[in-house]
């Protein structure tokens, strides 16, 4: 593999050539003949060149390129090795080991690389190489080991391979005493700060989130950034820093809190080596992990079917998983013979198929469900419907308020984000009204993504049949006001703003009491404490008002259309 010879004479080109005929002996950085051979060549053409070698000596790859720009073969490492082949290359300006030259050796796991100095008239000088250290190794500040230079007759003295051998047993065996040692995902967190005055919150609620997904958050990183890098968001520095930091502490994942395109995952991905996820994938995840009824499940498939579609380019064996249809093995129908379908029509059918059957499936749902709200209708009971953040406390709310506090009309409560996903309703009783529903809905959250959105509506939608909302706020959570904010625009993105609202100041007990009061005043909430069954009686006095206010008001518009219809008749 011959690259970037551009602008080359055939005698050069000739000479480049007969690098693949240089052996050296297996296990040596390189030979004094063939530091002579590239020094020369590389003072002839005044630029630097690059060969691959592997372990048994051969020269794999010729470039006209520094380290970076180099040659490499497109290879799967294990966990546990080197890439298996090191790199040799001249310096024509003379120098130390660059940046690019350790980065290079670092990202794609190299054996090690080595620079030649050339000195005037094309003689080599010195030989300069490093490799990489184990991770966690002692006294080693960076990720490297660099050798003391030698002269290039003394190239062929080190022995590096042993000195490979011995660094890949102490990878395997560190990676083996982690592995024990590891039961979930390790996590490094990115969130991007543009100059929003929340960015710090952000990167909280994404470390929440990873802890619920059941990943173990090593490192979070706060990046500013006032203008985004079209390919990478956050450049390629920050990405090989990003990339010592998970190769030091045993990170497998790396979670952005922006939603990332299908190239920009690809693109990080290549660059670290590492499993790329972004908030709307992470949020999914939750989602999947937590639906339990049919049609939670039907919907997070819904949800997660739209967001893969553009980002599964050639995974059709992937989707078999899913469903869809294997097609047909004949000659086909007019306008389908030929050479046959590309992978990604293939891929596109299949999860085409599959959304049309997930959208009848929940046609049938949403059918049954109007017949379930009917019947609330017809019994004339008043509905409470349950909406805040995530995390906020309703489920506990919900449980407090109808006392069910065993199986099986108590309602899951944790703390973890998207705990409940599929409206649950419970009879209780309010004083001066009677028996009340109370209906919890699945948490709100900033930014949510508009395939969820999307597949959830129909469920959020049912908020519209209640007689009054009661929006609780986890008043001790770092944000409250913002997150009571985002709660706000989601229900007047769904027409449901100007519905009588009881705002509830859940965990009253554990808040800044300057907060506390600053909140009192600016929503009119109640402070209550739903674990600790505290200020109920208020909220439920509260709830009671709105309620009769409501009543009050649909008696009134029932007289005036008797009225009315006296009239007329």
């Amino acid at each position: 593999m011959l690259g970037n010879t551009s602008g080359l004479r055939p005698a050069q080109l000739k000479s480049l050539g007969n690098l693949y005929r240089r052996r050296i002996e297996p296990g040596r950085v390189g030979s004094p003949e063939l530091a002579r051979n590239l020094a020369e060549l590389s003072h002839d053409i005044r630029r630097e060149i690059s060969v691959l070698i592997d372990r048994r000596g051969r020269v794999l790859s010729v470039s006209v390129a520094d380290a970076k720009g180099a040659e490499l073969p497109d290879l799967r490492l294990g966990e546990n090795r080197l890439a298996g082949f090191h790199l040799l290359h001249t310096h024509p300006r003379g120098g130390s080991l660059s940046k690019g030259d350790l980065s290079t050796l670092f990202l794609k796991r190299l054996d090690a690389v080595s620079a030649i100095e050339v000195r005037n008239e094309g003689q080599p000088g010195l030989v300069h190489t490093a490799h990489l250290t184990p991770p966690g190794t002692v006294g080693e500040e960076e990720d490297w080991r660099i050798l003391d230079p030698v002269p290039s007759f003394q190239i062929d003295e080190f022995d590096l391979g042993a000195q490979v051998s011995a660094l890949e047993e102490e990878i395997a065996r560190a990676a083996r005493t982690r592995e024990a040692k590891k039961d979930r995902e390790r996590a490094i967190l990115v969130q991007i700060d543009q100059g929003e005055f929340d960015a710090e919150e952000r990167l909280e609620e994404l470390s929440e989130l990873a802890r619920t997904a059941g990943a173990e958050v090593v490192h979070k990183e706060l990046v500013y950034r006032r203008h985004l890098k079209a390919g990478t968001l956050v450049g390629a520095g920050k990405l090989e820093e990003l990339t010592s930091k998970a190769y030091h502490l045993d990170a497998d994942l790396l979670i952005f809190g922006q939603e990332l395109g299908p190239a920009q995952a690809r693109e990080i991905e290549a660059a670290t080596g590492l499993k790329i996820l972004d908030r709307t994938q992470l949020i999914l995840d939750i989602f999947a992990l937590h639906a339990q009824g049919v049609e939670s499940r039907l919907q997070v498939e819904l949800a997660q079917l739209r967001y893969m579609k553009p980002r599964l380019l050639g995974a059709g064996a992937q989707l078999s998983r899913i469903g869809g249809s294997a097609g047909s093995a004949a000659g086909g129908s007019i306008g389908t013979r030929g050479p046959g379908e590309t992978k990604l029509e293939l891929d596109r059918r299949r999860i085409n198929d599959r959304l049309a059957f997930l959208e009848k499936q929940l046609e049938g749902v949403a059918v049954r469900r109007e017949e379930r709200r009917k019947g609330r209708a017809r019994n004339d009971v008043p509905v409470v419907s349950i909406v805040g953040y995530t995390n906020a406390g309703k489920s506990t709310l919900l449980n407090a308020f109808t006392h069910a506090a065993e199986e099986p009309r108590r309602v899951l409560a944790e703390n973890k984000l998207f705990a409940t996903l599929r409206p649950t309703s419970r009879q209780g009783f309010i004083e001066g009204i009677g028996p009340v529903v109370f209906t919890d809905t699945v948490g709100f959250i900033r930014d949510l993504p508009k395939d969820l959105a999307r597949a959830f509506r129909a469920t959020l939608e049912e908020i519209g049949d209640a007689d009054v909302l009661l929006h609780v706020v986890d008043v001790a959570a770092p944000g409250a006001d913002t997150r009571l904010d985002a709660v706000n625009r989601i229900l007047e993105d769904l027409g449901f703003r100007e519905m009588p609202t009881v705002v509830a100041l859940n965990k009253a007990e554990a808040a800044d009491p300057d907060v506390l009061e600053r909140e009192v005043e600016r929503t009119g909430g109640i402070p209550v404490s739903a674990l600790k069954s505290l200020g109920l009686t208020d909220l439920k006095d509260a709830l009671a008002d709105a309620v009769a206010g409501v009543q009050r008001q649909e008696l009134a518009l029932r007289e005036e259309a008797r009225e009315r219809a006296a009239e007329y008749r």
